[in-house]
């Protein structure tokens, strides 16, 4: 078409070639009517090749790729070819109505996880990059670090708990706290599996490297600027903190001078800093030069090579005012040698000066066009929010999370009310005779050891991780929940106007689930709390309420009122699964069954039945040191020696490979054999 209108509107682009006579009238007068309408001609004709040329070429290019991709195509071969003849057959021969495979007679626990993930159950993560939480963000294995911390917390408390002695399983317990948002929502993010560190082998526990906030960190030490200094900061000493959990009590990695410190944290950071044994506060910057110096100086017992592994992991970090001229010379040949690291708060002429903005991400100040590493940033909230889990428990063994004042929060970072974890006994206060023996319910939900909802003695296949979770936070919550709750509890971290959607969505899918095996209605929804009706249903952990409550309250026979809630524990509490909400209940409902094993020992006029009985409640939790000291002391009684060793060897080789350092006087003798243990 081009060509066409080109020939018949403008010509061809010459008639015929110029000759000499025309050449010498073009060079004496080039500017002409001719030589323009000419040349016009010419550059229109050029113009058209030009788009051909550019249109062929294209389409030339595309035709090698598809006769590529034509190449790679894979084609059935004969066998494929022969069954998907036979199974389209089949599809059509079929008659329209056919009866469903019956669902196996065993039930089939619902595991999140294994069945169906959905996008809208996925937190909010980075993949490979890190974790944002409300207040900052964290490198990947900062964040891991985290969930190993929040983990040792809980092995911690289960260590100290002292079965029998709680007035009443109605008590309150202040030890089973919930931990704090910032924690929780790494933990969500991180989906940490369930397996006790103590499971592992001794191989297979974290091997001590450099924290990612510290690695990065320049050799001569590093002034930070910028909008997200202070929280950049906090984030190296977090860092810092996490990785020193498993370094022997005594060990010093972080050295904060007091000033910095009242920078950086509020004044109840004081009290938790003071606490931490691998964190050292000093008056001066002068001082504290003086303390790495000290600390950094190789004694005549550890004087030699180290391993490389351990010689970078040990690097003393500093946080701190820009120190007086000769403590600042000195601090810049510490530096130079290798053995520590520094972040100054203010102008560092001997360093480098990173400006850090909120989200982490720094740029050399002195080279502008070169961007640095991103660094693990925290806000005040956070930052106390992660001290909690660093620092070790208080003397009351009641664990005091330190808030920092929470004013200066922006609006969009406030969070609903935190759940309250209901008491951990059965809500019937009222004594009965017997532990009560129900009859085979047509629906019944059990949460102890793999969550499994029950109809008419078939388990209901639920796809939707997060509906599992529904239905075990119901259970725990007999009273019900509010939205806010739930969606706080599921998903923590994010904001509960973004995630409610997904509530209703996980909630519909659980109705239909339930719907399809029978017309119950077992989850009622009424001035916007959820709660599972108790008249259509039985659950497990209520039996198990209910038989410890009439344990701790019956005055005749109480070793069968014992072992009543003995038989009604059959398993840890969603067993298999990593929540963030799900440690205190857990923990609250394994204590219930280790005050029954303990009560029942003390019954038993048998020692070695009582030996037996705790015996088994240590196979419940074989952190307990209160067990194992008590079973200890009968086996010592009874002259076994040796058994008694075996057990004290056992439980002081679980809480090592587990990150806990042993007490010294487990397996001594005691005047009480309820006295407490220490951390």
């Amino acid at each position: 078409m081009p060509p066409w209108l080109l020939a018949r509107f403008v010509g061809p682009p010459l008639h015929s070639w110029p000759t000499l006579q025309q050449l010498r009238l073009w060079a004496a007068q080039p500017l002409t009517t001719q030589t323009l309408t000419a040349g016009l001609t010419v550059f229109a004709w050029l113009l058209w090749l030009l788009v051909a040329y550019a249109v062929i070429v294209t389409a030339a290019r595309r035709l090698r790729a598809g006769a590529r991709w034509l190449r790679r195509l894979p084609l059935p071969t004969p066998l494929q070819a022969t069954a998907t003849g036979m199974a389209g057959a089949a599809a059509l021969t079929a008659p329209a109505n056919t009866t469903a495979t019956a669902p196996p007679v065993q039930p089939i626990a619902v595991s999140a996880g294994t069945l169906h993930h959905d996008a809208v159950d996925a937190p909010e993560v980075h993949a490979g990059e890190g974790v944002t939480i409300p207040g900052g963000w964290l490198p990947q294995k900062t964040a891991d670090q985290v969930a190993a911390a929040a983990t040792l917390v809980w092995l911690r408390r289960r260590r100290r708990y002292q079965p029998g002695l709680r007035e009443s399983p109605d008590q309150d317990d202040p030890d089973l706290a919930p931990l704090p948002a910032a924690v929780t929502a790494v933990q969500a993010a991180v989906c940490v599996p369930d397996q006790d560190s103590s499971e592992r082998s001794p191989d297979e526990q974290p091997r001590a490297t450099v924290p990612p906030s510290i690695a990065a960190l320049p050799a001569t030490g590093v002034a930070f600027a910028g909008g997200g200094a202070a929280d950049a900061a906090r984030g190296v000493l977090v860092t810092a903190l996490l990785a020193a959990l498993r370094d022997p009590p005594d060990a010093v990695r972080v050295v904060i001078t007091r000033s910095a410190l009242t920078t950086l944290l509020p004044p109840a950071a004081t009290a938790v800093c003071d606490s931490i044994p691998a964190l050292r506060v000093t008056e001066t910057a002068a001082h504290a030069v003086e303390l790495i110096d000290s600390l950094a100086s190789p004694t005549p017992d550890t004087a030699g090579p180290s391993p490389p592994m351990h010689e970078e992991a040990s690097r003393l970090v500093l946080i701190t005012e820009p120190p007086p001229g000769p403590a600042a010379d000195r601090l810049a040949a510490l530096l130079g040698a290798g053995r520590a690291t520094a972040v100054v708060l203010g102008a560092w002429p001997l360093g480098a000066t990173w400006s850090v903005d909120q989200h982490g991400r720094t740029v050399n100040a002195r080279l502008p066009g070169q961007a640095g590493p991103r660094l693990c940033v925290l806000d005040r909230v956070a930052a106390m929010d992660l001290l909690t889990v660093i620092a070790p428990p208080t003397p009351s063994h009641a664990p005091q999370a330190v808030t920092a004042p929470r004013t200066a929060v922006p609006e969009q970072r406030r969070q609903p009310p935190e759940v309250r974890i209901p008491r951990q006994a059965g809500e019937d206060r009222t004594p009965q005779p017997t532990p009560p023996v129900a009859a085979q319910p047509s629906v019944e939900l059990r949460v102890l050891g793999q969550p499994t909802l029950l109809i008419d003695g078939r388990a209901v296949t639920i796809r939707r991780s997060a509906a599992v979770q529904t239905l075990t936070f119901l259970a725990v919550h007999r009273h019900g929940a509010t939205t806010a709750q739930l969606v706080q509890a599921i998903w923590p971290g994010l904001a509960a106007h973004t995630v409610t959607n997904r509530l209703y969505t996980t909630l519909s899918v659980l109705r239909a689930a339930i719907r399809a095996a029978s017309d119950l209605s077992i989850i009622d929804h009424t001035d916007d709390r959820y709660r599972l009706r108790s008249e259509h249903l039985e659950v497990d952990l209520w039996r198990l309420h209910t038989a410890a409550h009439h344990a701790a309250t019956t005055l005749t026979d109480p070793t069968r009122a014992w072992q009543a809630v003995i038989d009604a524990y059959t398993g840890d509490l969603a067993a298999g699964h990593t929540w963030p909400w799900i440690d205190p209940p857990r923990e609250g409902t394994r204590r219930l069954v280790l005050d029954a094993y303990a009560a029942a020992a003390s019954t038993q006029h048998d020692p070695r039945r009582a030996v037996e009985l705790l015996q088994a409640g240590i196979r419940v939790d074989p952190y307990n040191e209160n067990l194992h000291q008590r079973a200890i002391d009968i086996l010592t009684t009874l002259g076994d020696h040796a058994a008694a060793q075996r057990l004290r060897d056992a439980h002081r080789h679980r809480l090592s490979i587990a990150g806990l350092h042993p007490s010294d006087t487990l397996g001594q003798p005691r005047e009480h054999s309820n006295a407490s243990t220490g951390d």
